[in-house]
């Protein structure tokens, strides 16, 4: 089996999508969370395909910046003249290297590495030149044609649009991916001929070309919806079902409970333990974990967050780049945006929004408060309606408020600002200075009344009559 050491790969993304109808490219719409393009490099890199070349169009700046994490080298196609000249520039990128080679399309984001390993070994046993993944459906139409000998040998590819009659019967089909020794390669490519109906270099040419020149062309036939295809945004929605089914199903098996695995959304790197219970219209997406025994109610969008164990998520939540310790309750409505970490036992409420929010164990922010660029100390309790005042229309400022602090209702902590610890700020005070430990702050206000003032006003109206409806007047 090829190692890290003799097995390059290079995937193809030059391509324009032009079934997908947007401005977008292709390979960089998402599918479960993530962009198109990341599922190939993903596969390649479990299967420690190295070097890895990705043929890109020109001015695909955004195409590069999605590839970056994985440190691919780059192949630019300048202009579309096939996929037989898209694989001469990734060949051309590996310059030098001599070994087996796999070649992707990035739009099949179902590929099991199992099949890649396949397809490996199957290759270097039967000491093939070039060897190919095939498929058998029902409907072949769009899909080029396998063509064999009575025998069964592979004889060539044939592109839909250049087939006979008697070829577009042919149920077996060529899924796009390849495996091949990269000096032969390198040779069979540069005997390619735009001679189609496209008027391209077609890569498939090349198994006609072995053949011709006596060489072996090896073949491994994919199981089941592996290789489903996107082309436009009807093949994007169902490979969505069919990778949504795939990753419920596989944390089934590992003792996640979905109440409406139909409405789930996990994404590929989503990690979830044992005896984690999640409700309908649950979005799961980026490196978001969840800890063992938390539940997760539903209408939850979670991205890029650590959930620890034991928590409860309520309805209507929003997190993206938050951590919460273990046994935090969050919700209903709150949102946590990035920059946002919870100690144990930390409790949000209903409408809480925080934003680069460090909350120490044990606090409670129940009901209707906005906490941003804060640092909460254990076991305060931020009371209905607090605001932290961050921004002062030119920069945000730090609120900083120490351990069992009491933020009475209605308060605003206008930054930059620190109360100490077991300081008591009363209900509907704005705290403009820091205040010190143990203190009790407050606004002074005169509350005054007028004695039966009501009455009198009532009695007033009513020597008015009605009041006029407005909204019932017409123009003469």
């Amino acid at each position: 089996m090829a190692t890290s050491n003799n097995l390059a790969a290079i995937v193809l993304a030059a391509g324009r999508g032009t079934r997908m109808r947007t401005q977008r490219p292709k390979v960089l719409h998402h599918l479960g969370g993530e962009p198109l393009l990341t599922y190939p490099l993903r596969l390649l890199q479990a299967v420690r395909a190295q070097p890895l070349v990705v043929v890109v169009g020109p001015n695909a700046g955004d195409v590069r910046e999605v590839c970056a994490p994985f440190r691919p080298q780059f192949a630019v196609q300048e202009h579309p003249r096939g996929t037989g000249d898209a694989v001469k520039a990734g060949l051309d990128a590996l310059a030098g290297y001599d070994g087996v080679v796999l070649i992707l399309p990035a739009d099949l984001p179902l590929l099991h590495t199992d099949t890649l390993y396949r397809l490996v070994a199957v290759h270097e046993v039967q000491e093939a030149a070039v060897t190919i993944l095939t498929q058998f459906v029902d409907d072949p139409k769009g899909f080029g044609r396998v063509v064999r000998d009575q025998d069964g040998n592979v004889l060539l590819i044939r592109e839909e649009r250049d087939t006979t009659e008697a070829e577009r019967n042919i149920r077996e089909v060529n899924v796009g991916v390849y495996c091949g020794q990269a000096p032969v390669l390198r040779s069979l490519l540069a005997r390619l001929r735009p001679d189609n109906a496209q008027g391209e270099l077609y890569f498939t040419d090349v198994v006609a070309l072995a053949r011709a020149a006596g060489l072996r062309v090896g073949a491994t036939t994919a199981l089941g919806e592996e290789v489903a295809q996107v082309s436009d945004p009807s093949d994007l929605a169902r490979c969505e079902a069919l990778l949504r089914q795939r990753i419920t199903r596989h944390w089934m098996l590992h003792g996640v409970t979905f109440v409406d695995p139909a409405t789930a959304y996990v994404g590929p790197l989503v990690e979830l333990a044992p005896d984690v219970a999640i409700g309908p219209n649950v979005i799961l997406y980026g490196r978001t974990t969840v800890g063992e025994g938390t539940r997760l109610d539903g209408s939850a969008r979670i991205v890029n967050s650590r959930i620890g164990r034991q928590c409860h998520v309520k309805f209507g939540v929003v997190m993206e780049d938050a951590e919460l310790a273990d046994e935090v309750v969050v919700g209903p409505f709150a949102q946590l945006r990035p920059g946002t970490r919870l100690g144990p036992r930390v409790h949000i409420g209903d409408f809480v929004e925080t934003k680069n929010a460090v909350l120490a164990a044990g606090v409670k922010a129940n009901h209707l408060a906005y906490l941003g660029d804060v640092e909460v100390g254990e076991e305060t309790n931020i009371g209905a309606g607090t605001i932290t005042c961050n921004y002062d229309g030119f920069r945000k400022h730090k609120t900083v408020i120490g351990a069992r602090v009491q933020v009475g209702s209605d308060s605003q902590l206008v930054a930059p600002v620190t109360i100490g610890d077991d300081a008591y700020i009363a209900t509907g005070t704005t705290v403009r200075k820091n205040v010190t430990p143990g203190a009790l702050v407050y606004n002074p206000r005169t509350q005054k009344e007028r004695p039966g003032w009501v009455e009198a006003r009532r009695s007033r109206e009513a020597q008015q009559g009605p009041a006029k409806d407005e909204s019932t007047d017409q123009e003469e």
